[in-house]
């Protein structure tokens, strides 16, 4: 957005023939404080966007203290819009986890797609089972065939992350199905859930918290992943192995199933001062489609994007935003970005590395991958690089200085000067 804080995209859908991204928006500050509530971006084809401003306001009593994450249904010309209501009390001393906040799952209808009509709220937080803490949020619907299911991160009590699952034929009136869980604690809380079925399998994504760091898994201070068929802790698979990525969401469009997510990190223990001085923070991943692979789910860039490759450039010239291919890839092969952040490719690791004050703090990322080719997107303060045709994806802000590329070892490489999104205001 022009100004203040995004993170996580909500509502993501299309409707009446535009593609519609929601987003978690503060616009009264670049670190995240003040009126938080939901922004918007449409488009007709993910090229051209037109920003449509603040959509969702913290403005009821249910929701005083922030319109949060959600989901959107789309319907006819219309759709329904689900998001957690905040409330958190300040009369006494709280610690927010057992007491002391309101989770309120609330519905917002349009009729024909741009009018929102009066909030609704669906459950409140003594309608949640007695075994969760105050922790419950995230709503993202599904409607199919015969219902609409809505699925909720949460909190158990004794600190394990769980999915509430509701279903409802009117998607107003909702009841518990089942609450999906692992055997063991697999994180103290699960943010951001998602559902969905793709070539017959199915798919439960979810945000853990507080997963203990491994050499190749969790390496960031919050994970993203999801797991596919039986909810099990060996069964799951993170989206994403860069420094900054979370809170993924994605949808349908008709066609396929496409994922945003947001490139950043909360609490991550650094700061984006060359855009806070400019007035805004964030930003969310191109749209990535999703296809089903041997070993997980594939992630690639969708095909639109390819439109904007421009001219092809050398290695030798300066660019600050750029598509680089790179195919027959040698283990020992080396790509320098920006005099700032490198990728080495082993024989079966690749590792992403910064070495300079660009990293804030940050410094190795790796990914147990045995890398052929890879697709890597330079975007002014943005870096996504797709391994293997979307087997692996590493994403990370970056602030350098400079842009230049250096490639040392033995490969194929192409590069493209990549021409700008059109937004509009």
């Amino acid at each position: 957005p022009p100004v203040g804080w995004m993170n996580d995209p909500n509502g993501l859908s299309k409707i009446r023939g535009r593609y519609h991204v929601f987003f978690q928006y503060a616009p009264e500050s670049a670190d995240g404080r003040g009126m938080h509530g939901w922004g918007l971006y449409t488009s007709p084809d993910l090229l051209v966007w037109t920003y449509e401003g603040m959509k969702i306001y913290p403005d009821a009593p249910f929701d005083e203290d922030g319109a949060y994450s959600g989901s959107v249904v789309p319907e006819g010309k219309g759709f329904r819009l689900y998001y957690t209501g905040n409330v958190k009390h300040k009369d006494k001393a709280y610690d927010y986890i057992s007491d002391g906040r309101e989770s309120n799952t609330v519905l917002i209808r349009s009729e024909d797609g741009i009018a929102l009509g009066k909030k609704q709220v669906l459950l409140r937080t003594e309608d949640y089972p007695a075994e969760f803490t105050r922790h419950i949020r995230d709503p993202k619907v599904n409607r199919t065939e015969k219902r609409y299911e809505m699925f909720l991160g949460g909190r158990l009590k004794g600190d394990k992350g769980a999915v509430l699952r509701y279903q409802s034929a009117d998607g107003e009136n909702f009841s518990l199905e089942e609450i999906l869980t692992t055997k063991k604690p697999f994180g103290y809380m699960w943010e951001c859930p998602d559902f969905f079925r793709l070539d017959g399998r199915e798919y439960l994504c979810v945000s853990p918290q507080g997963m203990p760091h491994e050499r190749y898994r969790y390496q960031n201070r919050y994970a993203s992943g999801y797991f596919e068929g039986a909810v099990s802790e060996d069964n799951f698979r993170e989206w994403d192995f860069g420094f900054d990525f979370y809170a993924p969401q994605t949808f349908w469009d008709g066609t396929r199933r496409i994922l945003y997510g947001w490139i950043g990190m909360p609490d991550a223990p650094y700061d984006n001062l060359p855009t806070v001085a400019e007035g805004w923070q964030g930003a969310l991943t191109m749209p990535r489609v999703l296809t089903a692979g041997k070993r997980g789910l594939l992630q690639n860039p969708a095909p639109e994007l390819e439109s904007l490759r421009g001219r092809e450039l050398s290695a030798e010239e300066e660019s600050d935003s750029f598509e680089l291919l790179l195919r027959s890839i040698a283990p020992g092969t080396r790509v320098e970005l920006c005099g700032a952040l490198s990728l080495s490719f082993g024989e079966s690791e690749v590792v992403l590395r910064f070495f300079s004050p660009a990293g804030r703090g940050r410094e190795v990322r790796r990914a147990a991958t045995a890398a052929k080719c890879a697709r890597i997107f330079l975007d002014v303060s943005v870096c996504e690089i797709y391994l293997n045709d979307g087997e692996a994806v590493l994403t990370t802000r970056l602030y350098p200085e400079c842009y230049t590329l250096r490639i040392d070892g033995d490969c194929l490489c192409r590069r493209y000067e990549m021409l700008p999104l059109h937004y509009r205001e």
